[in-house]
């Protein structure tokens, strides 16, 4: 494995700098059993992609969770390019939680990168009686060296969003935030010390959202607020609210440059992309800019079916955002230059609901036929979506949640996940599928398993933040 490029502390001075780093050469993936038929425990999968070995594009190691019924999710590191400053800090330990069992699993990288092994695990019970906090999200590690994570319910599965902060031992000390200042509903996160920020997004309330998804309880059980924190005070400032446009906003990201404050969100179930910007009197506020339209369908569950908007990304360059559109099927590349008025570059469908000869058929449209990978039927829909360092190469997988995998593509969890590769042109905008890359997750003597978040082990878009040299 190629080597992060040598620096102080860990990650990259800069974005621009991390954009010349070494190609990647391993994927780590949480591979998920809760919520299927397969009653082992949830593994992190080792993915080989160096393009000289002779086992590229398999899974080279399997390292199983100590629980069944966890159902992994997302990930984050104990450090990254936010301690660049600090050269005793070492990216060595992934961070595992649990959205389900609430367990924080710590996984040792740094030995044996093609082999992790668990570290530490950080027990629920612990958790909860110490910050109250259930249902871990997101992990992002701060400048100081601490660990802090997203929580989304509170002891009964109601909603509250909340942060969790480990010590560099992955000991708990307890809540970021004060416990009056929790937030109706939680999920991901982006801090930016340069302009004294944290802006945090909702999904809904646990109790609901992990039984599958009930339109009922869209106006009852749902979010529609980003929420703007004090950094330096850790205190709740204002909430934005987005309205019917902007329901479920889940994923956010700010611009890589710290000193640009503005930033990105997809509003889920409205299927809409929101700008967060900070306006010349220091106030947050959000806009709509780009909306992807319902489609009016015959076979599905509802008349009019979303995108979902489900993952989304920036390049390191702030030139290009990409998401996907995990119902209607497509993944998007548009060109944010001008953050304001962000330009379509590219489109392509790997899968979804509305592909051609599908049971779903759509009112008015001709439907997109999507092709076979390596003799591969893709079924699902792109959710989960990492972009190479040098913005060359975006890999997707297809799993969601396992409760909505179950709910909206069944034939999914069935046959397990996958994950392509897609080649981006960075020039001038553009998408292709890379037909000679396909990592199965169904060819398992445990069975099939449903792939999340992708991380590489020198870091990347969505799991490093960079600070500006007076705030690190």
């Amino acid at each position: 494995m190629a080597e992060e490029v040598k620096t102080t502390g860990p990650g990259y001075p800069s974005p621009l700098a991390a954009m010349k780093g070494p190609r990647e050469k391993i994927l780590y993936v949480p591979a998920i059993y809760s919520g299927t038929s397969v009653k082992k425990p949830d593994y992190l999968a080792t993915v080989d992609i160096d393009l000289e070995s002779p086992t590229f594009c398999k899974i080279v190691h399997k390292l199983p969770m100590s629980h069944i019924g966890d159902e992994l999710h997302h990930s984050g590191w104990n450090a990254c390019s936010s301690c660049y400053n600090l050269p005793e800090k070492k990216r060595r330990h992934l961070i595992l939680p649990s959205i389900l069992s609430g367990r924080v699993y710590v996984i040792d990288t740094f030995t044996d990168p093609l082999a992790p092994k668990i570290h530490k695990t950080v027990e629920p019970e612990d958790i909860l009686a110490k910050t109250g906090c259930t249902f871990p999200h997101t992990s992002h590690c701060l400048g100081s060296g601490e660990v802090m994570i997203s929580c989304m319910g509170d002891k009964d599965g109601s909603g509250m969003g909340s942060f969790v902060l480990l010590d560099e031992n992955f000991d708990i000390k307890g809540s970021w935030e004060k416990k009056e200042e929790r937030t109706p509903y939680g999920y991901d996160f982006w801090y930016q010390p340069y302009h004294n920020v944290m802006i945090s997004s909702e999904w809904g309330e646990p109790a609901s959202f992990s039984k599958g998804f009930d339109p009922s309880l869209v106006d009852s059980k749902y979010g529609h607020h980003l929420h703007v924190w004090d950094w330096k005070e850790r205190k709740y400032a204002h909430s934005i609210d987005l309205g019917p446009d902007g329901l479920i906003p889940l994923e956010l990201r700010f611009m890589h440059d710290p000193k640009k404050a503005i930033g990105f969100c997809g509003a889920a179930l409205s299927s809409n992309i929101f700008q967060f910007y900070k306006t010349d009197n220091n106030e947050w506020k959000a806009k709509k800019v780009i909306d992807i339209p319902a489609k009016e369908v015959e076979g599905w569950a509802l008349p009019n079916m979303p995108s979902l908007i489900t993952d989304i990304l920036i390049s390191l360059d702030d030139k290009f955002l990409y998401f996907v559109n995990w119902l209607h099927g497509d993944i998007r590349q548009y060109d944010v230059t001008d953050p304001d008025n962000p330009k379509l570059a590219g489109q392509l469908f790997v899968g979804g609901s509305v592909r051609k000869g599908g049971p779903v058929k759509v009112k008015g449209e001709e439907q997109p036929e999507i092709e076979k990978v390596k003799g591969h039927e893709l079924y699902g829909g792109p959710q989960m979506i990492q972009l190479s360092l040098d913005g060359k190469r975006l890999y997707v997988s297809n799993s969601l949640f396992s409760a909505w995998d179950n709910q909206f593509y069944p034939e999914m969890v069935k046959h397990g996940s996958y994950i392509l590769q897609i080649d981006v042109d960075t020039e001038i905008g553009g998408l292709k599928i890379n037909k000679d890359f396909y990592v199965d997750f169904s060819d398992d003597p445990d069975g099939p398993a449903l792939a999340h978040e992708i991380r590489y082990p020198g870091g990347d878009c969505s799991s490093d933040i960079w600070l500006v040299a007076e705030d690190k």
